[in-house]
């Protein structure tokens, strides 16, 4: 009989996802004899035996992985025999480069949850049960590989019932490095905001305060989250208040898809976005009469619903009974608290106990939030559940690249080899906080994945704050790039393209090449460059940064743009209310003081917005355009006019149809659905322009904050397609400014790539 020898090398998120004894039981299925351990790269493998074993094992290796395994590179060589005796797992090598991704965290399992239910199992009702398959990982690891001494469970030794089951190869807690018991493992407390603890079992408790009206902070996976009865208005107004959250959504965890069903008309791809074991926030259709305050989502036919993701989420939502709102523990615009005393000191105003444990949180992670378009998850926040999974990208990266994001909804980005690792949402850098927790989480990046960067990437906008961090670095080469490119070449990464597009980039605010500030731009572009061969005309924006807290006064400037000053004469609500304070508006517009021109189509939907009377001033960025496509009908196919001409789209057309429609009582549904489909039109017509002047062939990408809006990506999309144009959308990263990191990343990359 034939003996051959072969080693395997295995890369990819293959630690702590049970790809060791899953190796195990496939080697010693097969009676073939060697070791398979971690080390930096990922897993090797040497197996021994039968030439015909050898090969099915070779096979069946890149077929039977683990469900929570993603190989991105398999190889294999041939080895002399040397006569092992046994197959065995060997201890972790931490030497060499490190390749190997860390999981994000993951959901409860089936069989984890079945034991915390049953009576007569050692962890019922244990808050911290997991194993190889679930549990905490990205936010508990402090270095690789992923064993328990680098992560934050190694201040609790294990206990010999635990110790057995981690060191049994056929055990699904085999070197479940969170692994934990009532016996030996983190315990649970219900504190008061001095830090006393509460008598009563502490889920019982909490839940008790929950439903009795109270605000509960709750020490998550990622960091703490606040959390009141979704259904009584006056605990939810409660929270708003006392956090500071106006009017933007909150999230609500329910304890059950029956729940779910009750709460919101969700499709078979929502259902499957929320059990996924990310267990992301889904944005679905409100049913009518769900059960939830009217100041969970005020204005919002959408609901954001989550399942419970870890053990103690489940306990309490079967303790209280019904849904919960969860939503970030922070107070309004500042990063996600996760250390236990700053929490304590930054929620305490807030809350009215918490409900702690002793397992240290190392790096915060907010939840997911994600949107199905076209049977896909559509992401919005990417963090708890998909970070820092990689995104795997072609070409591979000449040089390490860090890539410092934007100012909003920021991310960063590093570039090594074929992997480009998107951080998790940390927020937007308006704040020390936010600022603090995005310069800790580049050094926590840097180190765990040993990339030194050698070009750091960021946006042309001089005011930025990741910018000017990126300018202060030294003995690095700096790669500006352009808001709106990167935003282009992130729906490229996404999508793993490299040809030429015609980009649609759309958003709120971006630094253009001329100083202006863009935000509907059609480029014709790849990842190396770009051209502008379009835009939405220009408008001046009175008071820049007031003009997006005041809606109001784009929609002025718009109208004074379509009617000059027979505006003053319309008959229309928004004139009654606003145009006393039209003039020195006008007046600065005019004369061209603090009002950048801008193409922004974030400014134009605010400003239609405003002028339906959804809101004249915004507690967050986009608040009114955001609720512009939740009025409006879908049902409605006509559009508005909107001339194109020598490559500017006409907004102030725009916004004159609908103006005119509004003075003749045109029900506000139907006038945002006009508009939505008379711009979608507009962009479409462009394209189509475009591509037979330009003789561009390639896709059309779509990015930017504004595609957030499903409606308009609905119209946009299937009127390419109907002219015969490919689509590409984001279906990995945020369309967003949390995807220009990628974007930036990759455009470094191409530019020294062409040197």
């Amino acid at each position: 009989m034939a003996i051959e020898r072969r080693r395997h090398r295995i890369e990819g998120t293959v630690q702590g996802v049970g790809f060791r004894p899953f190796v195990y039981g496939l080697a010693t299925d097969l009676a073939l004899t060697g070791f398979v351990l971690n080390d930096s790269a990922g897993v090797l493998v040497e197996v021994e035996g039968a030439a015909g074993a050898v090969a099915e094992f070779g096979s069946r290796l890149a077929t039977e992985v683990p469900p929570l395994a993603v190989v991105d590179h398999m190889e294999q060589a041939p080895l002399d025999p040397i006569g092992s005796a046994v197959f065995e797992i060997r201890i972790s090598d931490a030497g060499g480069k490190v390749a190997a991704a860390i999981t994000p965290d993951v959901a409860t399992c089936s069989q984890c949850l079945a034991e915390t239910r049953d009576p007569a199992a050692r962890r019922y009702g244990y808050p911290f049960t997991n194993c190889t398959n679930c549990g905490p990982r990205f936010t508990i690891t402090k270095g690789i590989p992923y064993d328990r001494p680098n992560t934050t469970m190694s201040s609790f030794a294990m206990c010999e019932q635990c110790r057995a089951e981690y060191e049994d190869p056929s055990d699904r807690r085999f070197h479940a490095q969170p692994i934990a018991c009532p016996d030996c493992g983190p315990r649970l407390r219900l504190i008061d905001c001095e830090g006393t603890e509460l008598a009563g079992d502490p889920i019982e408790a909490a839940a008790t305060m929950i439903r009795d009206g109270h605000i509960v902070a709750i020490k998550g996976l990622g960091g703490y989250h606040l959390s009141c009865d979704a259904a009584d208005e006056s605990a939810v107004a409660e929270l708003r208040a006392r956090k500071g959250r106006e009017a933007k959504p909150l999230a609500v965890m329910v304890p059950s898809f029956e729940w779910a069903c009750r709460l919101g008309d969700t499709t078979p791809d929502e259902t499957a976005a929320l059990a996924s074991r990310r267990r992301p926030i889904v944005l679905v259709r409100r049913r009518s009469g769900a059960q939830v305050a009217p100041s969970v989502a005020p204005g919002n036919r959408h609901l954001g619903i989550m399942l419970p993701y870890t053990p103690l989420h489940h306990l309490l939502l079967a303790a209280v009974g019904r849904p919960i709102v969860l939503t970030s523990g922070n107070l309004s615009d500042e990063p996600i608290a996760y250390r236990d005393d700053d929490a304590r000191a930054r929620l305490g105003r807030i809350v009215d106990a918490f409900l702690v444990h002793d397992r240290d949180i190392h790096l915060r992670c907010d939840d997911s939030v994600v949107r199905v378009f076209d049977g896909r998850e559509y992401p919005l926040r990417r963090a708890r559940g998909f970070a820092p999974e990689p995104v795997t990208i072609e070409p591979s990266f000449v040089r390490p690249v860090l890539a410092a994001g934007p100012e909003l909804k920021h991310t960063f980005c590093l570039g090594a080899g074929r992997r480009a690792i998107v951080s998790h949402h940390i927020g937007d850098l308006e704040s020390y906080e936010a600022m603090t927790a995005f310069v800790e989480a580049v050094e926590h990046y840097t180190r765990i994945f040993e990339i030194t960067p050698e070009v750091v990437a960021h946006d042309l906008h001089p005011e930025y704050l990741s910018t000017k961090w990126a300018q202060d670095l030294g003995g690095v080469e700096l790669v500006g790039v352009q808001h709106h490119h990167a935003h282009i070449a992130s729906c490229l990464a996404d999508n793993n393209r490299t040809d030429a597009v015609i980009g649609l980039a759309l958003d709120g605010t971006g630094y253009g090449d001329d100083g202006a500030i863009w935000g509907c731009e059609l480029l014709i572009c790849d990842l190396a460059g770009y051209r502008r061969a379009a835009h939405l005309s220009y408008v001046p924006m009175p008071g820049g940064a007031a003009a997006i807290r005041e809606p109001w006064r784009m929609a002025a400037v718009y109208l004074h743009a379509a009617f000059g000053p027979a505006a003053a004469g319309l008959e229309l609500d928004f004139v009654a209310r606003t145009e006393e304070r039209w003039g020195p508006v006008l007046a600065m517009a005019e004369r061209s003081i603090n009002s950048p021109p801008t193409s922004s189509a974030g400014r134009l939907f605010d400003a239609v917005a405003s002028l339906c009377g959804l809101g004249d001033r915004v507690s967050y960025e986009g608040q009114v355009a955001a609720q512009l496509e939740q009025v409006a009908d879908p049902g409605v196919l006509d559009a508005y006019p909107c001339s194109v001409s020598a490559g500017r789209i006409d907004g102030a057309e725009l916004v004159a149809a609908a103006a005119e429609d509004l003075e003749r009582g045109a029900p506000v549904p139907q006038v945002a659905a006009r508009f939505h489909n008379g711009l979608a039109g507009a962009l479409v017509r462009t394209c189509e322009k475009i591509r037979s002047d330009e003789k561009e062939s390639g896709p059309v990408a779509l990015s930017g904050g504004t595609w957030q809006n499903l409606l308009l990506l609905e119209r946009v999309t299937s009127g390419l397609e109907r002219a015969g144009l490919e689509v590409l959308v984001h279906h990995r990263v945020p369309p967003n400014d949390g995807g220009i990191s990628l974007g930036q990343a990759v455009i470094a990359n191409a530019r020294s790539a062409g040197r």
